[in-house]
């Protein structure tokens, strides 16, 4: 008989709720938990189609090992034999160095991919740690370090109390919020508009979240934050700066009035290629709106000026008093999140820490750019990197300049690849682990619900039990551990209790902690939970702000709310002023570079990327049911550009840039602005060795090898993957 089952859905940042439904061992069917706390029964395309992605035929089911140069299936022990046999002996004949790690965006979506990978680094005790981040949000992290503190102090929009509300470069009603945990985002945005609230789009694209607005500006693309500044430059230059309440908690607003001082509308327009006075004019309704959030993304991360595009987000929120309160721009305060602690100075942070080998790209958050993954593997040297562990990655596809990267991940010394697909990267490894369908593994959403725009608490047991021959996601990342550390065969719930020991030492002497002065023993006797996993997260949740615990959860199975948002910068500040650093000195040394920058010539074309509702970077492209339709792997080009340079719908150009060419089909449409064209992220899968038989059907065009890698947002890393210069040249 069919059953149900309760699953959180863990293919992008809405973290909606779903309910499966179970013939046996196989979801047959996933449709909204209307019950869910926090999704309230919304679902989208991904989470619907939860059983095809559960059940595809290409995942992997047993491990592979690298046997006289094939990859063949093995066993669980015999995987960790040879990886056992490998990576120890590489660690101490050539150093820490030689072994690097390499953690894809799908790690943040599993409770394997959040507890286990800073444990492997710290085993491994290497600095070569390579992230998603520097394709996406390191900017963002940078940014709220510099000022904050804390890199990880992300401020979300208050969508469902703000009154004006301002996105640039995001797309949300097709990405479902990024840094900003909202289910049904969209039905958010109207919700706001509504109840008499404005919502502003800047985007240099018509998307679906443009196409909501009550304003929408289409700037050149890279420009935000010519635009941001002018904004700024306004609020201050005609007195419409109003910290308010936050006043007392700020420094440098002197210093950032003389820094913006030459970021006049005017100075700004042709760079955005906007007028002076729809800057002045955006600029008065965001300080004249009862409360406002300005919202900031991938679009405008993932640019030359990422870094300073996210800081002077966040100088708008402070500037209009909107920062830390209600309908404005708040931090969350998630269940697993420290108790708080009274306010005052902290370590603050610091970039560049240490650099990369070859180019000396300086870390951020402990992460060094992944652009420079390939030159750190190729150059020849002491702390060359031999070995690579890659979670979740697949940066073939999502790092510029696949193709050198693919040539040097084929002279790797070793490789292991935690992937439940052969896809474009891990077909390099010598060890393939796959974890179990995500039917079979519980979840908890540890990152994004310190993101969401309401504080509120879920937890998702297996829906399934795990099929036979297969392992636990979790264990096979304790088992991982304990192989490079040279324990291979210990039990690896002793990863976990070993985590559990450390955490509760600290605790029990730490004078905020709820468990203060208690004995450690006793504690560890009273963690609930079937595995080490589980009991971590009990532990989290004891430890956490809301006196909570796992079996708290296990009887709410549709979630807990915990609230609105609250203003809480006290307990947030982290800075060595134990204040709000407003011009910290590396921004304030990057802005005579941006006022350069005023007078560059811009380019006649430049590309941007574009969301899919159906797809989520590379990882989605082999599941049928989110194929096709508007799901397509095509070159948008204005109609004007395209009568320009003899284009013709349907047919197909050479796109050329830094890295090379590609060959696309072409669509003309007026969703982009002239001057820009639109190809997605994410695709190319027609490498040989791969097995995706769906996405390699349609493998599309990999967009980032139009980029050779020395594009890079200089303050934190990241790779430049929109507004670079392009050239179209029409194919018979």
């Amino acid at each position: 008989m069919p059953r149900t089952a309760l699953r959180i859905c863990p293919l992008c940042e809405a973290t909606c709720g779903l309910t499966l439904t179970v013939e046996g061992t196989t979801v047959t069917g996933a449709r909204g938990d209307r019950d869910d706390v926090f999704s309230r029964g919304f679902i989208c395309p991904k989470g619907a189609a939860f059983g095809q992605i559960d059940a595809d035929p290409d995942r992997l089911r047993t491990p592979l090992v690298r046997r006289d140069g094939r990859l063949r299936e093995a066993t669980w022990e015999e995987a960790y034999d040879a990886i056992a046999a490998a990576v120890p002996g590489l660690l101490q004949e050539y150093g820490a160095p030689s072994v690097g790690v390499v953690l894809g965006n799908p790690n943040v979506h599993t409770m394997a991919g959040a507890l286990y990978p800073p444990l492997l680094v710290k085993a491994l005790g290497t600095r070569n740690l390579f992230t998603a981040s520097t394709l996406d949000q390191m900017p963002k992290h940078v940014s709220s370090g510099l000022l904050f503190g804390d890199p990880l102090a992300i401020p979300v929009p208050d969508l469902d109390r703000t009154d004006f509300l301002l996105l640039l470069g995001a797309n949300p009603v097709e990405s479902n919020g990024s840094l900003c945990t909202a289910p049904d985002f969209p039905g958010r945005l109207k919700a706001l508009r509504a109840r008499g609230g404005t919502l502003v789009v800047v985007d240099p694209r018509r998307t679906r979240t443009a196409a909501l607005a009550d304003r929408h500006l289409a700037p050149r693309p890279g420009s935000d934050v010519f635009l941001l500044a002018g904004l700024a430059h306004t609020l201050l230059a005609e007195g419409l700066a109003a910290p308010g309440a936050l006043e007392e908690h700020v420094e440098g607003i002197r210093e950032l009035d003389a820094a913006l001082a030459r970021f006049t509308p005017e100075a700004v327009a042709p760079a955005c290629d906007l007028t002076a006075d729809e800057i002045r004019s955006l600029a008065r309704d965001l300080a004249a709106a009862p409360t406002a959030a300005v919202y900031g993304r991938i679009g405008s991360c993932t640019v030359e000026h990422g870094t300073l595009a996210s800081w002077l987000v966040d100088v708008l929120n402070i500037l209009t008093g909107n920062l830390d309160r209600p309908g404005g721009a708040l931090f969350p305060l998630s269940a697993t999140d420290r108790a708080p602690r009274p306010a005052g100075p902290g370590k603050g942070f610091t970039l560049g820490r240490w650099h990369s080998r070859v180019s000396r790209h300086p870390e951020a958050k402990s992460e060094l750019p992944i652009a420079a993954l390939a030159e750190e593997i190729e150059t020849p040297g002491e702390g060359r990197i031999r070995a690579l562990i890659a979670i979740a990655a697949n940066p073939v596809l999502s790092a510029p300049d696949g193709n050198r990267l693919d040539r040097a991940l084929a002279g790797l010394d070793f490789m292991v690849s935690i992937d439940p697909y052969l896809n474009e990267t891990s077909r390099h490894a010598h060890v393939v682990l796959p974890p179990p369908p995500p039917a079979q593994s519980a979840h908890f959403d540890f990152a994004f619900n310190a993101f969401a725009v309401r504080n509120q608490v879920r937890y998702s047991p297996p829906a399934v039990p795990l099929e036979e021959g297969g392992m636990d996601e979790c264990e096979i990342h304790a088992r991982l551990i304990l192989a490079v550390l040279g324990l291979h065969g210990a039990p690896p719930g002793a990863v976990d209790e070993r985590v559990i020991a450390d955490t509760l030492t600290r605790a029990v002497a730490d004078a905020h902690s709820p468990l203060h002065g208690t004995d450690p023993d006793e504690q560890a006797l009273r963690l609930t939970g079937r595995s080490g996993p589980e009991r971590r997260l009990d532990l989290m949740l004891r430890l956490g702000p809301y006196g909570l615990g796992l079996e708290d959860l296990l009887k709410a199975p549709h979630g807990i709310d915990l609230g609105p948002l609250r203003p809480r910068l006290g307990e947030v500040l982290r800075t060595r002023s134990g204040r709000i650093e407003l011009l910290p000195e590396p921004v304030a040394a990057e802005l005579p570079g941006l006022r350069a920058a005023l007078a560059d010539r811009p380019a006649s074309l430049v590309l941007v990327g574009r969301r899919h509702l159906r797809s989520n970077n590379s990882w989605l492209h082999n599941v049928p049911a989110l194929a096709g339709g508007s799901n397509r792997c095509t070159l948008h080009v204005h109609p004007q550009d395209a009568a320009r340079l003899g284009l013709a719908d349907g047919g197909r150009a050479r796109i050329t840039a830094d890295g090379g060419s590609l060959e696309v089909p072409v669509e003309v449409t007026g969703a982009v602005r002239t001057g820009v064209v639109s190809l997605p992220h994410g695709w190319g899968h027609d490498r040989v060795g791969a097995r995706l038989g769906v996405a390699s059907a349609a493998p599309g065009a990999n967009v980032n090898q139009l980029l050779d890698g020395t594009r890079l947002d200089r303050l934190s890393g990241t790779a430049v993957l929109n507004a670079f210069p392009v050239e179209l040249t029409p194919l018979p």
